[in-house]
C-alpha cells in the first residue's frame, strides 16, 4: 500500500509545484527592479513597481470598470437564471427537454464565432463603447450555463417544502424567495462566482466593444504592459497581476466565510 500511496503523493506534489511556480514568479518579479522571466530572489528590492501601477489611470479606474462589468453581469445572471430555472425545475413543461438541450448547445458556441454579428448589432443599437452594453452581453454569454447550474441546485430542494408554504397561502414567488433561495444560497453563490470570474478574465469582448481607454477594464488594461518589439515591463506586469487577482480572491474568501459549509437541509424535511 505504501508504494501506490507514495506515487500518488509524488504526482500531487509535482502538480502543486506546477501551480506554485507561476505564483512564485509573480511575487519575486514584482519586488525586483530588474524583474525578468525567471523566478529568482530580487537582486534589487524595490516597491517602485507597485508605485507605478497604484495610480488612478493604471490601477484604479480599470479595476473599477472591471468590478462594474463583472459584478453587474453576476447580478443579472443570478436574477435571470433563478427565475428561468424555477419553472424548468418545478413544472412539467411541454418543451422543457428541447429547451434545455438548446441551452446546452449554446454553451458550446465560442464567443469569437459570434462577435462579428454582435458588433454589428451593437452598432445599430448604439451600444458600442457602452459599459452597460458590454455588461449585458457578458451576462448573456454566461446565462446558459448558469440556468443549468441553478436548475440542478434547485432540483435538490424538496418540493414538499414549497407545498407546505402554498398551503399557508404563499404564492410561488413568495415560496421561491422565502424557502428555495435561502436553501440554495450556496448554489447561487457558485453561479455568481462563476459568472464574475468569467467576466473578470474576459479580454476579447471588452477589447472589441469598448473603444475609450477610460472605460476599459483591468483585463484589457494589462495589455499595456506588453510593449513593442518584444519589450515587456515584467516587474510592473507581475505587480499588476497581483493587484488584478485580488478582487477574485477577496470575493472567494468572503463568500466561503459567509456560506460556511455548503448545502445543509438537515431537519428541513421530516423523515
Amino acid at each position: 500500500m505504501r508504494g501506490p500511496r507514495l506515487v500518488v503523493n509524488l504526482v500531487l506534489l509535482v502538480i502543486a509545484l506546477l501551480f506554485v511556480a507561476p505564483l512564485l514568479w509573480l511575487v519575486t518579479a514584482s519586488f525586483d527592479a530588474r524583474g525578468g522571466l525567471s523566478a529568482q530572489v530580487p537582486g534589487q528590492f524595490t516597491l517602485s513597481n507597485f508605485g507605478h501601477i497604484l495610480t488612478w489611470e493604471i490601477g484604479g479606474r480599470p479595476l473599477l470598470n472591471g468590478l462594474f462589468i463583472s459584478g453587474g453581469a453576476a447580478v443579472i445572471v443570478i436574477i435571470v437564471a433563478v427565475l428561468a430555472a424555477y419553472p424548468l425545475s418545478r413544472y412539467q413543461l411541454r418543451f422543457r427537454r428541447p429547451f434545455l438541450y438548446t441551452i446546452l448547445f449554446t454553451t458550446g458556441l465560442p464567443v469569437t464565432a459570434i462577435m462579428v454579428p454582435v458588433y454589428g448589432l451593437f452598432v445599430r443599437l448604439d451600444l458600442v463603447d457602452s459599459l452597460w452594453g458590454t455588461t449585458v452581453f457578458l451576462a448573456a454569454t454566461a446565462l446558459p450555463m448558469a440556468i443549468w447550474m441553478c436548475k440542478n441546485f434547485m432540483d435538490g430542494i424538496p418540493v414538499s417544502l414549497e407545498e407546505a408554504a402554498w398551503v399557508d397561502g404563499a404564492s410561488s414567488m413568495q415560496a421561491l424567495r422565502s424557502i428555495v433561495l435561502p436553501l440554495m444560497a450556496p448554489g447561487v453563490a457558485v453561479v455568481g462566482i462563476f459568472t464574475f470570474i468569467q467576466a473578470w478574465g474576459n479580454f476579447f469582448v471588452p477589447f472589441v466593444l469598448l473603444l475609450d481607454p477610460a472605460k476599459t477594464p483591468a483585463s484589457v488594461n494589462i495589455y499595456n504592459f506588453f510593449g513593442q518589439n518584444g519589450l515587456v515591463a515584467y516587474g510592473q506586469l507581475a505587480a499588476y497581476s497581483i493587484l488584478y487577482t485580488t478582487p477574485v480572491l477577496g470575493l472567494y474568501l468572503v463568500v466561503s466565510r459567509w456560506l460556511g459549509g455548503g448545502f445543509s437541509m438537515a431537519g428541513a424535511v421530516k423523515a
